[in-house]
């Protein structure tokens, strides 16, 4: 698909609270909320300019004859010098200049473009860093035309956020509103969004409001009221999102990477680590004024949320998302996974026990723990979630953290082999859930994909140190032989091996997506706007096996799956056979999979 380019151009900037804005041609105001400071200057390409001081703790100072381009730092009185929190650009590394930034710069050339609907999405899950050999937004743009023909809709990036060293996931942003140097400028993400949309692809980009990096961070310094140090994440102290300078910072990112970046949506990170108290919660707010204010294009908002509820997803009557699209559906993954490789490890404790009738429930109702306890953690967990409809969840058999947060990154295809994998790439792709895909899978990778950082000293010791502290005990996977995150070898051997779709089983592998991707786009995706929720129901489980149906406005879908080492016998279907894999029979072949589709008319049998 190839979206129209219009002959106009257009131009988008946010006029963010912090940092520098121009105001008017050359004329730039530079705000920075420093309470904890007496003193601040603004050192303007090597000239020095004290700011004035508010009494709430605001410094500002409107400078003339700005250039774009122009390097700038904030000074404390004790000589201190750091980059602006705010900085919309980075001249290179975290703790250097920032730079002057005309948003109005870049001229888009997709001013027809209209985004695509929540329900034609097939999500691709990519990092910057190392889904090319140069890891750069540049060379990412090469890519494009071969995810449009695969049958991609959406790619989502994981955080841009600029982060100390050269490399990383992106996680440990400290540097919300600037685009890591390392992968390219501000222009070069937007010309990346720029070609996507030409190529007919969304973009979406994995925010993280929940915790700064540990390196870089010069907020607690400035304003030690933006975090509140009696509340703990797994990351350091809690953010302050009811104070309001800090809300106002942490609420207008995702509306500033949406308006001047043309994005088409949002993940936020582990929203379960968002912890406001105030009377609106951040998140509502940031979904509400998205929704009030971009009202040109579909805006898909999803969040990763370990405590699986719903109240944040549900629609209204007339099946309209007010607040957020869909959510990140780990358990999933977790069940898949615990199926296709009998792990018990970890959180797969919780999927361990019968997986096959978890994956089952999860296809048919959306999650798998609905306020069950936890073998994990002795805790309930879930609230009913059959109510959704199916589109409301975000479905993968592998991700960034699922790969990488294994000590040594393997792959699904190295785990659970390849008869195994593909029947649970079918499955994922020819759910009516909507699906993503992780970088490589489509060929089938075998690359890892590794923790790595860039960190240097003592907190690269304590990295390293942390990480092999982590696996210990782990079979196979003893301290000593957990990758060190620093090493640049870890991050080398983290990239795509593109070369793979030289051989015939790449190649194979592929092909097999793609055909998976053309059924979903044509067979699958038709049922899905009308599509609401309690219309699956599990029609049998048994060890390894399991039968869901999904019934439809449009259709009634029927999805059978055997991963046991036996044959089994089909349960009673009506329709089509839509797709078989290996084969189809009487029985179904271990390690196999068979999907129907029936017409609306038999949808209620």
């Amino acid at each position: 698909m190839m979206s129209e380019v219009g002959s106009a151009t257009e131009f988008r900037s946010f006029p963010k609270t912090w940092g520098a804005e121009y105001v008017a041609a050359g004329e730039v105001r530079f705000s920075l909320w420093a309470p904890g400071q007496d003193e601040v200057t603004l050192r303007l390409n090597g000239s020095d300019t004290p700011m004035s001081r508010t009494d709430d703790g605001w410094f500002e100072l409107l400078a003339t004859g700005v250039e774009p381009g122009s390097e700038y730092n904030f000074v404390m009185a004790d000589g201190m010098v750091i980059p602006d929190p705010a900085s919309r650009g980075q001249k290179q590394d975290v703790s250097g200049p920032s730079l002057v930034i005309d948003p109005t710069s870049y001229a888009w050339r997709d001013v027809n473009w209209r985004g695509r609907p929540w329900e034609e999405t097939v999500v691709y899950e990519m990092h910057i860093g190392t889904f090319t050999p140069e890891g750069t937004f540049e060379a990412a743009i090469g890519k494009l035309p071969y995810l449009a023909d695969l049958g991609i809709t959406m790619i989502e990036v994981l955080p841009l956020a600029h982060f100390a060293g050269h490399h990383g996931w992106g996680y440990d942003g400290v540097l919300l509103y600037a685009p890591h140097a390392a992968y390219g400028a501000p222009e070069d993400f937007k010309a990346f969004v720029d070609a996507a949309h030409q190529h007919g692809l969304s973009v979406v980009l994995d925010v993280v409001l929940n915790h700064f990096g540990p390196d870089g961070n010069y907020l607690p310094m400035l304003a030690p009221a933006s975090f509140h140090p009696e509340k703990q994440t797994p990351w350091g102290a809690a953010i302050a999102y009811d104070v309001d300078a800090m809300r106002s910072y942490m609420a207008e990112v995702p509306l500033y990477w949406l308006e001047e970046f043309h994005l088409d949506g949002i993940r936020f990170d582990a929203i379960d680590q968002i912890d406001d108290t105030s009377e609106k919660h951040i998140l509502e707010e940031i979904a509400e004024r998205i929704r009030a204010e971009i009202t040109d294009r579909p805006i898909h908002l999803t969040t990763e949320d370990s405590r699986n509820i719903i109240n944040l997803h549900e629609r209204d009557e007339d099946g309209s998302v007010p607040l957020f699209t869909g959510e990140w559906n780990d358990d999933f993954h977790n069940a898949a996974h615990a199926l296709a490789t009998g792990e018990s490890h970890a959180y797969y404790q919780d999927f361990a026990n019968e997986p096959a009738k978890l994956v089952a429930r999860i296809l048919a109702e959306g999650f798998a723990y609905q306020g069950e306890v936890s073998p994990q953690t002795g805790e309930t967990r879930g609230v009913p979630s059959a109510g959704q409809p199916p589109v409301a969840f975000v479905d993968f058999i592998q991700n960034h953290d699922q790969v990488g947060n294994r000590a040594m990154g393997e792959r699904l295809i190295d785990l659970a082999g390849p008869d195994k994998t593909k029947v649970l790439l079918a499955t994922l792709l020819l759910s009516p859930h909507v699906p993503l895909l992780f970088m490589g899978e489509e060929y089938g990778e075998t690359n890892p994909f590794l923790f790595f950082t860039d960190f240097h000293g003592d907190l690269a010791k304590a990295v390293r140190e942390g990480r092999r502290k982590e696996f210990e005990g782990h079979a196979g996977h003893e301290g000593e032989t957990v990758p060190d995150p620093n090493a640049a070898t870890t991050f080398e051997n983290s990239r795509l091996g593109w070369d793979r779709l030289e051989t015939e089983a790449g190649r194979e592998w592929l092909e097999f997506t793609r055909s998976l991707l053309t059924l979903r786009r044509d067979r699958i995706v038709p049922l899905l706007a009308a599509a609401g929720g309690h219309a699956g129901k599990v029609v049998d489980t048994d060890d390894g096996f399991f039968a869901v149906t999904w019934s439809m406005p449009g259709g009634k879908l029927g999805m059978t799956v055997n991963l046991s080492d036996a044959a089994r016998r089909l349960p009673k279907t009506t329709g089509e056979v839509i797709f078989a894999f290996p084969e189809h029979s009487d029985e179904l072949a271990p390690n196999a999979i068979l999907v129907t589709l029936a017409p609306a008319g038999d949808a209620a049998k």
